[in-house]
């Protein structure tokens, strides 16, 4: 009796080492920290509004997005890459940061726009329309830049139709 506890225990104890590394990560959001970057461009009223984006292309990226992220300089953001355009969802659970959601159509034109989200929520946010991309910028971001549904978007990473 007295082995078997010993034996559960050095397992429980092997278990915790493993898993703490992943939950600091993912607490602390490292864990995109290998997430590629590029450059995309917001063409706005006449303007260029240029931002270096970490690409979340895998449904693992996506799932993980910006969560436990605390800061974000002014000109970044991420940028969700879907294999089709459909109807897309998010939240912001677990995710600090107030987040302005560009949904995005395959052409590259923006068709929604959730502005100033509010942290943690677990209320959906619908794109309203069909989307391939979507992409998530600092809140208020896209007011100040006057960023409007029917602008353009475009980057490496969006092979638009």
């Amino acid at each position: 009796m007295f082995l078997r506890f010993l034996r559960y225990s050095a397992i429980l104890i092997a278990l915790s080492f493993c898993l703490q590394p992943a939950a600091r990560a993912e607490t602390t959001g490292k864990g995109q920290d290998a997430l590629p970057k590029e450059t995309l461009i917001v063409e706005s009223g006449g303007k260029e509004h240029r931002f270096v984006v970490e690409v979340a292309a895998s449904e693992q990226q996506r799932a993980m997005g910006l969560m436990f992220r605390e800061e974000m300089a002014a000109d970044h953001g991420m940028l969700f890459v879907f294999e089709g355009e459909g109807d897309r969802y998010f939240w912001m659970k677990n995710t600090p940061l107030p987040l302005d959601i560009l949904f995005i159509g395959a052409t590259g034109r923006i068709v929604g726009i959730a502005a100033d989200t509010i942290p943690y929520s677990e209320a959906v946010i619908p794109s309203g329309a069909p989307a391939r991309f979507v992409l998530e910028l600092n809140a208020g971001t896209s007011a100040r830049l006057g960023m409007n549904v029917g602008d353009t978007a475009s980057s490496p990473s969006m092979k638009v139709e």
